[in-house]
């Protein structure tokens, strides 16, 4: 499924900065042993699955990318980060509800389509 994908600290800038410059990005920071992580994470990814091509998720595993949390000041798990253009343009902690996720979801692909539509020709 090319909407989700696993991210390392190796391909973070290959597979969320520059693919946000097409389609919208958000990165999912959890850990494993981690209980609110196990249950956003199947919901975004479920949503994923349901916007179909809208976004891209993409899972951090913050146990092995310990660098890639401190990057961007995760406080707290699970983190979610939007990019878009390059450039973060949101995010949350915790679990949060499915509405919540799709008020979240549908700004973000909201700002990065008014993003596109304002870049020159």
């Amino acid at each position: 499924m090319e909407y989700l994908c696993d991210v390392v600290e190796a391909d973070f800038d290959e597979r969320v900065v520059a693919r946000s410059h097409a389609v919208p990005v958000l990165v999912d920071i959890g850990a494993g042993w981690c209980g609110p992580c196990r249950v956003l994470t199947p919901l975004l990814e479920r949503l994923a699955k349901e916007h179909a091509g809208a976004f891209i998720l993409a899972n951090v595993d913050a146990d092995e990318n310990m660098k890639l949390a401190g990057r961007h000041k995760v406080r707290g798990f699970p983190t979610v980060i939007a990019y878009s253009r390059g450039v973060e343009i949101d995010r949350f902690d915790s679990a949060q509800t499915e509405g919540f996720l799709r008020r979240f979801i549908d700004g973000v692909v909201a700002r990065h389509a008014a993003q596109t539509t304002a870049q020159p020709a």
